[in-house]
């Protein structure tokens, strides 16, 4: 059996170096053979003999090491990726422009194979206008650059900056290796919605779906490993959001559409893949409704939430941008009746694709399996049976691809 060529973890001089052990322990129990190229500094923080014993492998440090193999090219040229986790403001900058001072920037450059960066710095730093704009660049040529965590940095600091978590970092890899391509969806601005709104009848109560938020989940997670810039509206979700999505998170219907009208702006894309309840209270009781002070059972009055996905398609208007996704789940007869439901779905709402599942059977719930019907008013409809989710979501991005590219 030919041995498949290692994963490159670099590692640069930030303080969260100490979490890349972690990654790289994910990594190796996933499979994956991994060369650790740590800079100078990072050393500072975790020495070679840690990164030696949980890679198995000599660390990589210096361009003048090992001459006669030319490291500083052959690491770059043979990698089945390079991960750059933590990436310092000051990598970040250096590989946009090229430099190769160090062996990890010389790898950088003559990286063949697809690259994802996880950046941590403090919250200046990141949100300095170099750094955006360096981080603007690095997508565009294809890197998979992760947004990073919310939450505490070093000393009393907090906010956007932290590491996203080594787990979801190692997701990441594991997805760009599956696919194995350059990303093909670099420079596309994606806002997602995920999950199930709740609609609160009491302070206690609310009324809700069975939505898990998995299919959208899945759709945030390959849009990234893919190279797009996600923003992720999520509603109640059973499962963690990925490494690398700028996540809003909201409850009832009103939140969503507040969130999805204040990004949808900036986006290139926008799939409302959230379970959007159709009906709320229509009085919301100021404290908890007693069964004991009840004078029998309480009415529930009903009203109808907005309609954002035809909001969104009534905003853009005659524009081509931003393309626009829809989710129905619906509780068809047959094949027949769900294809029915979907075109005049599809019709009604006006948007450019809609995916369309039959949710009668309750397999569809939490399971991470899907069976959906792709419509569009310019493509001949794409049936998918019983399919992994992250399957499902690929072939949506590849049937959204192709509608940008044609247009």
């Amino acid at each position: 059996m030919v041995q498949e060529s290692p994963v490159v973890l670099g590692v640069s001089g930030g303080i969260a170096a100490y979490k890349a052990v972690e990654l790289l322990r994910n990594l190796r129990e996933s499979g994956i053979d991994v060369v650790v190229v740590p800079t100078a500094n990072a050393l500072r923080f975790v020495g070679a003999p840690t990164w030696e014993a949980l890679s198995g492998r000599p660390v990589a440090t210096d361009v003048w090491a090992n001459t006669h193999q030319v490291p500083h090219v052959r690491l770059g040229q043979q990698a089945r990726a390079v991960v750059v986790a933590p990436a310092t403001a000051d990598l970040l900058a250096r590989a946009v422009s090229g430099i190769a001072d160090d062996l990890l920037t010389n790898t950088l450059l003559t990286a063949s194979c697809p690259v994802i960066m996880a950046p941590a710095m403090h919250t200046e730093m990141w949100q300095h206008p170099a750094t955006q704009r360096n981080v603007h660049i690095l997508r565009e040529r294809g890197v998979v650059v992760l947004e990073p965590a919310v939450g505490r940095l070093t000393g009393t600091d907090s906010g956007p900056g932290r590491l996203a978590d080594p787990s979801a970092i190692a997701h990441a890899v594991r997805d760009v290796l599956r696919r194995r391509p350059r990303p093909d969806l670099a420079g596309l601005r994606v806002l997602i919605s995920a999950g199930g709104t709740r609609e609160a009848w009491d302070p206690v109560r609310f009324i809700g779906n069975r939505s898990s938020g998995r299919q959208g989940i899945e759709l945030a997670r390959t849009a990234i490993s893919r190279g797009a810039q996600v923003t992720l509206v999520a509603a109640a979700i059973e499962v963690e959001p990925p490494a690398g999505a700028l996540v809003v998170r909201v409850e009832s219907a009103e939140d969503l559409r507040s969130a999805m009208h204040a990004h949808a702006q900036d986006a290139d894309v926008i799939v409302m893949a959230a379970a959007v309840a159709d009906f709320r209270p229509a009085d919301i009781a100021s404290g908890k409704i007693k069964k004991s002070n009840a004078d029998g059972v309480p009415e529930l009055l009903l009203e109808r939430t907005a309609d954002v996905l035809a909001e969104l398609v009534v905003k853009r208007g005659s524009a081509t941008s931003p393309l626009i996704v829809g989710f129905a789940a619906e509780t068809a007869r047959d094949s027949e009746d769900l294809f029915a439901l979907g075109q005049e779905k599809l019709a009604r709402k006006g948007c450019d694709l809609l995916v369309v599942n039959d949710v009668a059977a309750h397999e569809v719930f939490g399971s991470t399996h899907n069976s959906v019907l792709i419509l569009g008013a310019a493509t001949s409809p794409v049936l998918l049976d019983r399919l992994p989710k992250e399957e499902i979501a690929d072939a949506l991005w590849d049937t959204v691809r192709d509608r940008i590219t044609a247009r």
